[in-house]
C-alpha cells in the first residue's frame, strides 16, 4: 500500500510508491569492518557500490510496527538476528539512464530517513544472497517527512543516528560515505534506468544490532527528522 508523507515546510504530501528500491551495502568503512565479525568471508572496502534490491512490500510509515516473522524461529538459529540499519533514503524525482555524476542531484526529488531492517541470519546463509533477508514485510520503515532536495544545503554533511529504546547505537556523518549520493545515482543509472519515485537507500554506518519484541527504533537524520517505529513479534 502506498505511504503518504508530509512534504517538509509545506501543506503538500508525497505518496511513496516506488517501482523499485535499490539499497547500498557496505557504504561506510566502519560498517565494512564490523561486518567482518559476522560474515562468512573477509570483506574488503568496495571498489564500486554494492547494490541489492528491497521489494516495495517492506515499506511502512512512521509509527507502524516492524514485525519479526514467526517462521524465522523454525530455523533454530543459535542467535536469531533481525537488525536495525539507519540510512538516508533518496527519492528520485526525474528519471534517467547513464546520469552524469555532476548533475545527479538534479534528479532527486527529496530525502527521508530509512531503516533497512535485515534478517541477518537469512541474509548471510541464503544461496541467492541478500534479497530475501532484506525484503520481508515491514522491513523498510520510511519517513517521517520528505524533505525536498533544495531544502538541504549539503547532503554529504548530515549526522545520521539510530536510537534503540532511547540509547544511541549508531552515529555517523554522511560525509563518511564511501560513495556519495551523486556517485550512487550515476552508478545505479548506468546499470538500470531510474524512474521518478524510485528509492535509493544509501547504506548504514557501524553499530548495527538486533531488535526484539517491545523495542522502539528511532532513525534520526539532521535536517530531516525522526522516524520512530515499535517492534513486535508475529
Amino acid at each position: 500500500m502506498p505511504i503518504v508523507l508530509p512534504i517538509a515546510d509545506s501543506r503538500e504530501t508525497y505518496t511513496i510508491n516506488p517501482g523499485k528500491i535499490i539499497a547500498v551495502g557496505l557504504n561506510y568503512v566502519d560498517h565494512v569492518k564490523e561486518s567482518n565479525i559476522y560474515d562468512t568471508k573477509e570483506l574488503d572496502i568496495p571498489k564500486e557500490p554494492v547494490i541489492f534490491a528491497k521489494t516495495p512490500n517492506v515499506l511502512i510509515g512512521p509509527g507502524e510496527e516492524i514485525v519479526i516473522p514467526a517462521f524465522l524461529k523454525e530455523y533454530n538459529f543459535p542467535e536469531l538476528r533481525v537488525d536495525y540499519e539507519a540510512e538516508l533514503a533518496v527519492i528520485i524525482g526525474k528519471g534517467g539512464k547513464n546520469i552524469p555524476e555532476e548533475s545527479a542531484l538534479d534528479h532527486v526529488f527529496g530525502f527521508c530517513c530509512f531503516n533497512d531492517v535485515s534478517a541477518r541470519n537469512i541474509q548471510k546463509t541464503d544461496t541467492s544472497g541478500w534479497f530475501r533477508g532484506k525484503s520481508l514485510d515491514t522491513f523498510g520503515p520510511i519517513g517521517p517527512v520528505v524533505v525536498p532536495r533544495e531544502k538541504i544545503a549539503d547532503i554529504q554533511n548530515l549526522t545520521v543516528q539510530c536510537r534503540l529504546n532511547g540509547r544511541v547505537v549508531q552515529k555517523a556523518s554522511t560525509s563518511q560515505m564511501i560513495f556519495p549520493v551523486a556517485r550512487l545515482i550515476h552508478y545505479i543509472s548506468r546499470n538500470m534506468s531510474l524512474n521518478a519515485g524510485d528509492i535509493i537507500a544509501t547504506g548504514t554506518p557501524s553499530g548495527v544490532g538486533p531488535i526484539r519484541q517491545g523495542d522502539t527504533v528511532e532513525i534520526d537524520i539532521e535536517g530531516i527528522g525522526i522516524l520512530k517505529n515499535p517492534v513486535v513479534e508475529e
